[in-house]
C-alpha cells in the first residue's frame, strides 16, 4: 500500500527497552478533499531513511499495515493498529520522470492547406 502527501512532521528517533528498538515516527497530510494527517512509524534500519526529507515535501510512502493483540493485567482483550514505513520518497521524481512535457498550443502551427473534396480518404 502507498501513502500520498505532504511532510507536517518529521520526528526524531527514539531509542526503547535494552535491546535498543528503534521508532521514528513522520506525519503526511493527504491532499485531497477531506485531508487526513497520517502518522507512520519507521522502526529499527528504516528509521534513517527519514534523514533526507524535510517539512513540506511532497512524498509518497510504501506502508504495511500491522495489527497485534495484547491482554491487560486485568485480562482482558486489547487490539492495537500501526502503520509502518517501509521505504520514502519525493513524489516530484515520479510525477516528472513518467510523462513527457506537453509542448504548449503555440507550438503547433494550424492546417490551412485543407481541401474540402479531399475528406474521404480513407483506403476501405
Amino acid at each position: 500500500m502507498e501513502v500520498q502527501g505532504r511532510i507536517k512532521l518529521v520526528g526524531d528517533t527514539q531509542t526503547f527497552g535494552n535491546n535498543g528498538f528503534r521508532k521514528r515516527e513522520v506525519v503526511v497530510t493527504t491532499e485531497e478533499q477531506y485531508p487526513q494527517h497520517i502518522m507512520i512509524e519507521f522502526v529499527q534500519d528504516k528509521c534513517d531513511l527519514l534523514n533526507n526529507f524535510q517539512v513540506g515535501q511532497q512524498v509518497k510512502i510504501s506502508i504495511n499495515l500491522r495489527g497485534r493483540e495484547w491482554t491487560n493485567p486485568q485480562g482482558e482483550v486489547k487490539y492495537f493498529n500501526s502503520i509502518q514505513g517501509w521505504r520514502i520518497e519525493a513524489a516530484q521524481q515520479e510525477a516528472s520522470g513518467n510523462m513527457p512535457p506537453v509542448p504548449p498550443a503555440e507550438a503547433f502551427e494550424p492546417a490551412n492547406d485543407l481541401n474540402e473534396d479531399d475528406h474521404d480518404d480513407l483506403p476501405f
